[in-house]
């Protein structure tokens, strides 16, 4: 089973960028989806981007479009987020999860059903 560890965050001002990185051990991303989720004070988790490991397909909340990209490094087992233009509604403890395609996608509608997040990264974007 894949284990994955969130790094990256940190405080910013608005506008700035930050790229959080996604580091899998125990098993390849190969063949899996890799999400990238967020959750803010007082809110539901929601979904933020998503990758598809076999062909590179690449999804995105509207929220993020055009700001956000996710992309992965084979060589080192690792997907990152490059966050530009941060906005204050940015702020958020942003998770990653791997996991095969049709549940990622599932996921993506139902946060709820998957217990096995990580510890996260915060990302504070300050106004």
């Amino acid at each position: 089973q894949v284990q994955l560890v969130e790094s990256g965050g940190g405080l910013v001002q608005a506008g700035g960028s930050l790229r959080l990185s996604c580091v899998a051990s125990g098993s390849t991303l190969d063949y899996l989806g890799i999400g990238w989720f967020r959750q803010a004070p007082g809110k539901e988790r929601e979904g933020v981007s998503g990758l598809r490991s076999s062909d590179g397909t690449t999804f995105y909340a509207d929220s993020v479009k055009g700001r956000f990209t996710t992309s992965r490094d084979n060589g080192k087992n690792t997907v990152y987020l490059q966050m530009n233009s941060l906005k204050p509604e940015d702020t958020a403890v942003y998770y990653c999860v791997a996991l095969p395609w049709d549940r990622l996608l599932r996921l993506w509608v139902f946060p709820n059903e998957y217990e096995n997040w990580g510890q996260g990264t915060q990302v504070t974007v300050s106004s």
